[in-house]
Formats: C-alpha cells, sequence, structure tokens
C-alpha cells in the first residue's frame, strides 16, 4: 500500500497520473471519511475512479457508485469434473447457453418466463415499498430479469486447481438501473447548478443526507441493487439447467457465491458511520467470500476478505482495464484475440476486440497487489466463454 496523500491511499502498482489525479480530485472532496482507497485495478472513470472505495460523511456522490448499479459476480461450484466437462460438445454448450440468455445492450426476454416470475413479482413489492414505479425509467423492466447485457459483462464455465468445474457470470441492473442512476446524477447536478457549488468535476456532485432527494436515491438505488442481484440468480438457473442438459445430470449446487462490485452500504469505520461507495470494488471483510474475474482468456478467483482496515474492508472487483475501448481496438487484431483465446471455446468475432486480455491489467499482478485483502481459496481456468456484443 502507498500514502498518497493524508486522504488518499493506493494498492495498485499499475497506475497512470490521469487516474491518480482523479482520485486526488476525489479524495479532497469535504465530506470523504476518513480517505479514498484505490484498489489494485483502479483505472480512469467517469468521475470518480473505478476500482475506488469512497467513505462519505453526510453526502453521496451518485457517480462514484456508477451508472451500473449492483453489478456484480454469482459462482456456482458443481461436482462435475474438467474432464467430463471436456468430453461434451463445448459449441453445443456455448450456443445452448446463448439461447437461454439473452445477450447485448437492449437485448431483453420475449416475456417474462416461469424462473423469473418470482423474482420479477419480489422486484414489484420492492418498489411499492419503496415507493416508485420503476417503469417510469424502463417500461419493459420485467423483462430485463435474466439478461446479460455487453461490454466486460460474461458468462463463463471454468475449472478450478482440483479440475472442480464451476459456472461463473457478470451482470448488473441492466438499463433499468442505469436510467435510475443517470436520472439521479442528473439531480445532483442541478441541485449544484442552483445552489452555486463550485466542483472540481461535474460528475461529483452529491447529494446531502436528510433531503428528499437523497433519501430518493437511497430508495431506488436499494431496489436497483437487489434487481441485479436476482438478475444474477436468474442467470445463473439458467445456466445450471443447460449445463445439467450437456452433463446428461442434475447440477448439485456444492456452492454458491453472489456479490455485488458498484454499490452503496452504511457501515462503520475508524469510529464514525459512513455511506462507502465501491465502484469496482467487493466488500471483503474478514471471512467473506468474494469473486474477482480476470480478463475473457486469464484466471479468475474464488476468495476471502481478510478485513484490512485501511482498505474499509474492500478488494479489487478484476483486472482493471489499461486501453479504453477504442484503443484496444486500435491496438489489437482479431488474430491476437483468437491467440489469446486458444483452449477456450468462445464465439470468434471481432466484436470482442475490445476485450481481449491485453487490454486489461495482468490479474496476477493485481492479485499480487490485494494479498494483503484478500485470501485466495481457488484460481478458475476458462473452458467456454460467452459475451454480449
Amino acid at each position: 500500500m502507498e500514502k498518497l496523500s493524508d486522504r488518499l491511499l493506493s494498492w495498485a502498482s499499475i497506475i497512470d497520473e490521469k487516474t491518480v489525479e482523479q482520485a486526488r480530485t476525489s479524495s479532497r472532496m469535504p465530506f470523504i471519511y476518513p480517505h479514498l482507497a484505490l484498489m489494485p485495478d483502479a483505472h480512469l472513470g467517469k468521475g470518480a475512479t473505478v476500482g475506488s472505495v469512497i467513505p462519505t460523511l453526510g453526502a453521496i456522490i451518485p457517480a462514484a457508485v456508477g451508472v451500473d448499479i449492483g453489478c456484480g459476480m454469482i459462482a456456482v461450484r458443481t461436482p462435475f469434473t474438467r474432464d467430463q466437462l471436456l468430453a461434451r460438445d463445448l459449441t453445443a454448450l456455448r450456443e445452448q447457453i446463448e439461447r437461454a440468455v439473452p445477450l447485448s445492450a437492449g437485448r431483453d426476454n420475449r416475456k417474462v418466463v416461469a424462473t423469473a416470475e418470482p423474482r420479477v413479482a419480489e422486484l414489484e413489492e420492492l418498489a411499492r415499498e419503496a415507493g416508485f414505479d420503476p417503469g417510469r425509467y424502463a417500461p419493459h423492466w420485467r423483462l430485463q430479469v435474466g439478461s446479460l447485457g455487453s461490454g466486460n459483462h460474461f458468462i463463463e464455465i471454468s475449472a478450478d486447481e482440483n479440475d472442480a468445474v464451476w459456472m461463473f457470470l457478470h451482470s448488473g441492473s441492466r438499463g433499468v438501473g442505469n436510467k435510475i442512476a443517470t436520472h439521479h446524477i442528473g439531480v445532483a447536478q442541478r441541485a449544484a447548478t442552483q445552489w452555486w457549488i463550485d466542483l472540481p468535476d461535474r460528475d461529483l456532485a452529491y447529494l446531502v443526507e436528510g433531503t428528499e432527494e437523497f433519501d430518493r436515491y437511497i430508495a431506488e438505488l436499494r431496489w436497483a441493487q437487489h434487481f441485479a442481484l436476482l438478475n444474477r440468480e436468474e442467470m445463473m438457473d439458467r445456466v445450471s439447467r443447460q449445463l445439467s442438459e450437456a452433463m446428461g445430470a442434475e447440477v448439485e449446487e456444492l456452492e454458491r457465491i453472489n456479490c455485488h462490485h458498484n454499490f452503496t452500504e452504511r457501515e462503520k469505520h475508524f469510529g464514525k458511520e459512513v455511506w462507502v461507495s465501491r465502484k469496482g470494488a467487493i466488500k471483503a471483510d474478514a471471512g467473506r467470500p468474494g469473486l474477482i474475474p480476470g480478463s475473457m482468456g486469464t484466471a479468475s478467483y474464488v476468495v476471502s476478505g481478510r478485513g484490512h482496515p485501511l482498505s474499509l474492508d474492500s478488494s479489487p472487483h478484476g483486472a482493471g482495464r489499461e486501453y479504453s475501448r477504442s484503443a484496444a481496438r486500435r491496438t489489437f487484431t482479431h488474430d491476437q484475440l483468437r491467440a489469446a483465446m486458444a483452449g477456450i471455446e468462445f464465439r470468434d468475432t471481432d466484436a470482442f476486440i475490445d476485450e481481449i486480455p491485453q487490454a486489461y491489467k495482468p490479474i496476477d499482478r493485481v492479485m499480487a497487489d490485494a494479498a494483503d485483502l484478500v485470501e485466495v481459496r481457488h484460481t478458475l481456468r476458462q473452458l467456454v466463454n460467452v459475451k454480449g456484443d
């Protein structure tokens, strides 16, 4: 860990100056307490740095939570072995998963399927309790339950160091969560303009605790966080059915982990109650199970938190980008993507060049930087990869 200032600590050994300066700017906001913590995967974000832990007194910066509220990971360990899986047709399995789960931005289910019905009903009741209609943000939000999205969202079948097969996926609150976040970022920005608040970055606009705007954001944020969690559960159940069909036997779940990495919670740190916004970071208090994915062609990790107090009980959420999407497309080729994905069943298209492993920090380096934050329980290697364009 490196102390960059009294209010900025960093666990990142690979980090550029623009990212550091962005984090310094955020750390100077007057309500940061006690300091902002940069995770090993930190990289430039919108307003607040991706891979940062931002504790605040009496205020929340909506952009510091991010626009994909509740984005995170879910993983399930099965009794199947690597050899058993490799004896099956992995291309057929990938294609079955791609048919079962709507992929890509804007892709929804055609109808609310049976497995999603109780989850949709739960979200409807939570929305009533929160006093808002998610349909004002996304009229078809019910059809988004059980859909993946695009970008770095993925579904994978992997094997660990003991050859146990895992199902592993990454997604969040989809279009409805994005619309909720974007609305409240706008509310905060308009308030800053109305009250002549001089901000170092417009995306650091904040909502003040005790106001109607703050309470409304928290209510809708919590709903979106739960949407994201149930969305991952629904997709995992669908992937499980496809794996069962491929293996000719029901999946017996030996372990299931579901964790956010774009969220806010009320917590106590250094003697005070604070709002902790983790933008691209997972909660890693002592003993808590967590998931840290690499890129689409490298390892992912099942971890247990160490509860490091200076990290505010946090750890990285993934590898972290070294190249922006546009820079990756300018730099890398389809042939390089194929080489990086050798031995992994994936949809071979140049649409994924911006997700090539070389566009990300080396995950082994990130995990070495995080040695004081988490303990590695399992190392997963991909066998099947599914992504949305």
